[in-house]
């Protein structure tokens, strides 16, 4: 059976995907783009500016992926203009965009790299490594303890609304995508555990709600 295929990045420019497909495609690499519409905007309707497209390939593509992005940038970095917001970082901001390479395009990554170098400091590929593990182990940990939205949630359960119903299955189930195609819980065990009660409790609360409503009907 082939593995799901999972967002690897998202885009408003039909363009840039289309990018993204044609190296996918002189790889062979399995993908599929998916459209989605923007919220309801009257001054965009049937517009593509109104869509959003995600390019979903394997888990186990990511990180070649990244690797292809980054070796087609590298050619690229030397048109950089003198003014290029990066030549204004100290050396710590540039080590920190190496090291954060999922929050920056792939020719920053680049750029930042050549910038380190040309000032003396050379970071070689097991430190590059290094880094990258240090940000999946950092980006895995869960979010902090969510309290509020399990009280919120546990009070529009026991109204019988669907928003609490929406909060526990969010709490129970959310799952972040991380920049090597793993995906983890999003929130610790304990708030996960707390978003299924919240989400069968409303359940019986929302059943319990519709035949009160229903049951006069009936009598």
């Amino acid at each position: 059976m082939q593995p799901d295929l999972i967002t690897f990045q998202t885009f408003n420019d039909p363009a840039l995907a289309s990018e993204l497909t044609a190296l996918l495609e002189q790889h062979h690499i399995p993908h599929e783009v998916e459209e989605s519409q923007l919220s309801f905007n009257p001054a965009f309707v049937n517009s593509e500016l109104s869509k959003d497209y995600a390019v979903k390939i394997r888990a186990v593509d990511f990180e070649l992926v990244n690797r292809l992005l980054n070796d087609s940038e590298r050619t690229n970095i030397d048109q950089a203009a003198p003014d290029h917001y990066l030549f204004g970082f100290s050396n710590d901001e540039l080590i920190d965009v190496l090291a954060k390479a999922d929050e920056w395009s792939p020719f920053d990554y680049q750029l930042a790299r050549k910038i380190l170098t040309e000032r003396g400091v050379e970071i070689n590929d097991q430190e590059l490594s290094g880094l990258h593990k240090s940000r999946i182990e950092a980006l895995k940990e869960p979010e902090p303890p969510q309290t509020i939205w399990i009280v919120i949630g546990y009070i529009f359960a026991l109204a019988g609304g669907l928003l609490g119903l929406f909060i526990g299955w969010h709490l129970s189930s959310f799952k972040k995508t991380l920049p090597d195609g793993e995906r983890v819980y999003g929130y610790n065990e304990n708030d996960r555990k707390q978003g299924k009660r919240i989400f069968y409790f409303g359940l019986v609360m929302l059943a319990l709600a519709i035949g009160y409503k229903i049951f006069p009907a009936f009598s």
